[in-house]
């Protein structure tokens, strides 16, 4: 039976209208349950709020033109915006027509001026018994501010009833009702003004949030010119493909991810990687569609469709983060509907046990009508998505993406930090800095040089894309060595690789690779050796080079390698250990003498070294049965097992990485190990806000029953409570959007 893992499968996200007032949490639970009904759908997350729908499914049994008939079915609006993978013929957002996107400012202007008319209905009516007006002039005026300050919250409480279930929003209207039943009109107004104000500044405060992200989106030229022999065609993006070459002039804006073919520039990569200093770019470099050319001109050669380049990537990804909910807003979801039924259930004993004992009628219905008020939970669904909606965003602002709320919430409790060495704690840029030769060597009755041996080992490696065979590939290439050809290669992981070359089989590996080529003798094993374990005491990775011939196997020489540490980890490390981080391990395939002298210099608690990648998952396993909460953090190409096993994965993106970007909960978007620290800060401070938040909607609820029951306010004052609760933790969670 195939595992999960094996089917095939894929997720898209389409935008959502927006559905209900200020409690849309009830209507977005009952669409994704009959989503999950649906045959070949494995998952979904809908969030009203912040205008996402993100489905998991079986891309053999639907697509993403299915799902989104089957959305429109149920009586959502709604249209394709990404999926992954995205078809050829796929929208994307630039494709989607205005009125089908899910951020509305006009729907915003229109609920302000429904607030400002029920402002001036309630100040009419006010005013009207004040001045001793007929009594119809301030019954108009109150019903202006009754008809405009509750038609949002009555349609989406209507929206949520056809659901079969109860929200805030009919609460609200209920209790503006009763005010009015029992002769109390302007309280009536006042709750509806206030609640519809509120609504408006929490639709401001998430849109905020959402806005600081979809920015994204305008990054992109949706042309390019590109070149036609000697002539510059302007050509939609959509219509290039990788190959065709593009023209970049000062102050253009990247249209496709590409190499330079031609020309020097500086390129201002902050709006995706974050980095706050231009990167020069020549001939060979990696630059990425989103981004600003400075002064120079340059010929590009493009190397990714439109719909695969490293910002349609980003939108897609952080699409998928602002629709996935913190663990919090979860809870918070399931536990709403108890919750208002529960109110109901109080504010129906409020009134039913003292007309029971003889209590008057009016006064005991004002008095259950602002229970109902203050008990409300407004400020409790809002906290949790302001804060975590802004997170997202300050963090997207700075390169650093993470792929959810949940996982904003589990990077604040990060304990343990595990790091790959080669290309996390160190820039991943080896180079071959030694060479030598045995003495005695021969390969195929001719005596070894220096040259030749270097070019044998090129060979061989060329085959290989580790980076140590990387870094000889270079080096041959740089003395401008003849490389001849290689056949039959074959790798062991973590170990070494061999070849056959002019029909001699050789070896390269470090000594472990040695101990499974059986027990066959090796000549000069043991001067190889010492050589090695020499350059290696040095801080340097070394492989040994051996030939076979029928079935004797000599060494012939050994090299050595090198990797520079990033200039910040050492101060990367100290700051997460001031943020509360008990232990730092680095997990490394390399040898431990290296692994160790590289640990000493930036602070490592634990060295693991010449780890398959199997047993950096068990490491992992291990840390997290000790930890609970551990972080992973590597290149997310062979350390992706271990980053998926880890509490909260960590990949260093370099502005599209692909395994990186599909592994990894968080991704350094500008490979700055700096980012981390402040990835796990913005969580800590998330947290701490969504404490406060939570304290301040739960204490208002709180004071304001206790008081009602012990001594009785009115219901204004608890009004006022009420909604200003919810003002407060809206703008409490907005404060996030400028983290440092």
């Amino acid at each position: 039976m195939a595992s999960a893992v094996d089917e095939p499968h894929s997720s898209c996200t389409l935008p959502l209208g927006r559905r209900g007032g200020r409690s849309c949490d009830t209507c977005a639970l009952a669409l994704e349950k009959r989503l999950r009904e649906v045959p070949g759908i494995r998952d979904a997350q809908a969030s009203f709020r912040s205008g996402l729908l993100r489905v998991t499914y079986d891309d053999a049994i639907t697509s993403p033109d299915d799902l989104t008939r089957i959305v429109q079915n149920l009586g959502e609006h709604t249209a394709p915006r990404s999926a992954e993978p995205r078809a050829q013929n796929e929208p994307t957002p630039s494709d989607e027509p205005p009125e089908e996107q899910p951020v509305e400012p006009t729907q915003l202007r229109r609920e302000s001026i429904f607030v400002g008319l029920s402002l001036a209905g309630m100040v009419g009516g006010l005013l009207a018994g004040w001045l001793d007006a007929p009594s119809a002039v301030a019954w108009t005026s109150y019903g202006v501010s009754y008809v405009f300050g509750g038609w949002y919250g009555l349609k989406a409480g209507l929206e949520t009833l056809r659901e079969g279930a109860v929200d805030i929003d009919l609460l609200m209207i209920l209790a503006a009702m009763g005010a009015l039943a029992i002769g109390a009109p302007f309280e009536g107004a006042m709750l509806l003004f206030l609640f519809s104000l509120s609504n408006v500044l929490q639709h401001y405060a998430i849109g905020r949030s959402r806005r600081a992200i979809e920015a994204l989106m305008t990054l992109r030229p949706e042309t390019a010119r590109v070149r036609r022999g000697d002539d510059t065609e302007v050509v939609p993006i959509d219509e290039v493909t990788p190959g065709d070459v593009f023209v970049v002039r000062p102050g253009d804006r990247i249209p496709l991810d590409g190499v330079v073919a031609s020309g020097e520039s500086t390129i201002d990569q902050s709006a995706l990687t974050g980095e706050s200093v231009p990167v020069p770019k020549t001939e060979g470099d990696e630059i990425f569609s989103g981004t600003m050319n400075e002064e120079g001109s340059l010929d590009v050669r493009v190397t990714r469709p439109a719909q695969e380049s490293a910002l349609a990537r980003l939108i897609r990804m952080v699409e998928d983060a602002q629709g996935q909910k913190a663990q919090t807003q979860r809870l918070i979801d399931r536990l709403e509907q108890p919750y208002v039924i529960g109110v109901l259930s109080m504010t129906a004993a409020a009134l039913g046990l003292p007309l029971v004992f003889g209590a008057t009628f009016d006064p005991t219905f004002y008095r259950a009508m602002t229970l109902m008020v203050a008990a409300s939970p407004c400020a409790v669904v809002i906290s949790t998505p302001a804060a975590v909606l802004s997170a997202i965003a300050a963090g997207a602002r700075r390169g650093v993406l993470f792929k959810g709320g949940a996982h904003v919430e589990a990077a604040a409790n990060i304990r343990a930090v595990a790091f790959d060495k080669t290309g996390t704690l160190t820039k991943g840029d080896t180079d071959l800095t030694d060479i030598a030769v045995h003495p005695e060597a021969t390969f195929n009755g001719t005596t070894v040089t220096e040259e030749r041996l270097l070019a044998l080992a090129a060979a061989v490696q060329a085959r290989s894309e580790h980076h140590l065979a990387q870094a000889t590939v270079d080096a041959a290439a740089d003395r401008g060595l003849e490389v001849p050809s290689a056949a039959g290669f074959q790798a062991r992981v973590g170990k070494g690789v061999h070849a056959s070359v002019d029909g001699t089989t050789l070896h390269i590996g470090n000594p472990s690779y040695f101990d499974t080529l059986g027990s066959r003798p090796i000549a000069h094993l043991d001067e190889g050796l010492d050589a090695v374990n020499a350059w290696q005491s040095e801080g340097k990775t070394s492989v040994l080079v051996t030939a076979e011939t029928n079935d004797s196997i000599h060494v012939i020489g050994w090299i050595a390698f090198a990797d520079t540490v990033r200039e910040n980890a050492a101060e990367t490390i100290a700051a997460l250990r001031d943020l509360g981080v008990e232990h730092v391990v680095m997990l490394t395939g390399d040898n431990k003498e290296v692994a160790q002298r590289i640990a000493e210099q930036v602070g490592i608690d634990e060295v693991q070294a010449e780890l398959m990648p199997e047993e950096k998952v068990e490491t992992v396993r291990r840390l997290v049965s000790r930890y609970e909460h551990v972080a992973m953090v590597g290149d997310g190409v062979n350390d992706a097992p271990a980053l998926a096993t880890a509490t909260v994965g960590v990949a260093m993106g370099g502005a599209g990485t692909d395994v990186a970007l599909e592994t990894a909960d968080l991704v350094l978007m500008a490979d700055d190990l700096s980012m981390l620290p402040y990835a796990f800060g913005l969580s800590r401070a998330t947290r701490r806000t969504l404490q406060v938040n939570l304290s301040i909607a739960f204490g208002a609820i709180a004071v304001m029953v206790a008081s009602i029951l012990v001594t009785g306010i009115s219901l204004p004052l608890a009004v006022v409570g009420h909604e200003g609760s919810t003002v407060v933790v809206s703008l409490n969670g907005l404060r996030l959007l400028r983290y440092r």
